[in-house]
């Protein structure tokens, strides 16, 4: 049987990472639980913002600090509040969503934007990705995704479902005019059978943890895998999970049997 949580004495157990967060607000004169995701909501439609924040209602651990109609409003907002995560709409008069999240990469410490869109824009995926989106979610699957998706990129992870890794796929494969490299097959031979698992399962948009349930290892071993795989590969970034894999054509597989 699993015992009750015990709350400790926080003056004596705090982790380092808690007092960091926490120093990081009392800087700014806000206080909050370390445990707390704080969210600001982005989008030009109040509606839409107030149906977002009522269905955040239901997450104990995140807390809608703030609102913003635009790119230009949600980087005032963001110096003011620090959220930890940006749930940020693209297409916005008075400031668009893409130039905002180039922006909010550039704070110190920057939040993770989830971009949250209703349309499948695949030629924006990737240049997302890569200036500082830790996420990419259609408004249609909100209602039953956008909480696990705020918890993902707010612990460090990318939230890019099998199907938005389908989209980049068929995108990628689409501008594809050259084959692998020796070199490359050469350093995909050099992984270990779990880390070759380990780096299909990133490229198709699977999170730590559901990497771990579906090898049966620890999301803390993911990690691990994953580092190994960064330093043998050069790896900085998860774009470059999925390139490499469309190169060598490991997203058939993946594609085909992922759901969601």
């Amino acid at each position: 049987m699993e015992r009750p949580a015990v709350a400790a004495p926080t003056t004596a157990l705090q982790s380092a990472a808690e007092l960091a967060s926490q120093s990081r607000y009392a800087r700014r004169g806000i206080a909050v639980r370390p445990d707390t995701i704080r969210v600001l909501l982005v989008d030009d439609h109040a509606i839409v913002r107030e149906g977002l924040r009522a269905l955040l209602k239901s997450a104990p651990d995140i807390h809608v600090i703030g609102e913003a109609a635009n790119g230009v409003e949600a980087l005032a907002v963001a110096r003011r509040t620090a959220p930890d995560v940006v749930v940020m709409d693209l297409d916005m008069p008075g400031g668009n969503g893409e130039e905002a999240t180039v922006e909010l990469s550039r704070f110190d410490p920057a939040p993770k934007v989830l971009i949250l869109t209703m349309h499948k824009e695949e030629e924006r995926l990737v240049p997302l990705l890569k200036d500082g989106a830790r996420g990419y979610l259609a408004k249609d699957c909100a209602d039953h995704d956008l909480i696990d998706a705020i918890r993902v990129v707010a612990s460090g992870e990318f939230f890019v479902r099998p199907t938005v890794a389908r989209i980049l796929a068929a995108n990628a494969m689409h501008q594809r005019t050259t084959s692998p490299t020796d070199e490359q097959r050469k350093l995909f031979e050099m992984l270990s059978q779990r880390e070759r698992a380990v780096l299909r399962h990133v490229a198709a948009g699977y999170s730590g943890v559901e990497i771990g349930q579906m090898l049966g290892i620890t999301p803390k071993t993911v990690d691990t895998y994953k580092t190994r795989i960064s330093q043998k590969l050069g790896f900085t970034h998860r774009t470059d999970y999925v390139r490499f894999a469309l190169r060598l054509g490991l997203l058939g597989d993946e594609g085909g049997n992922a759901s969601g």
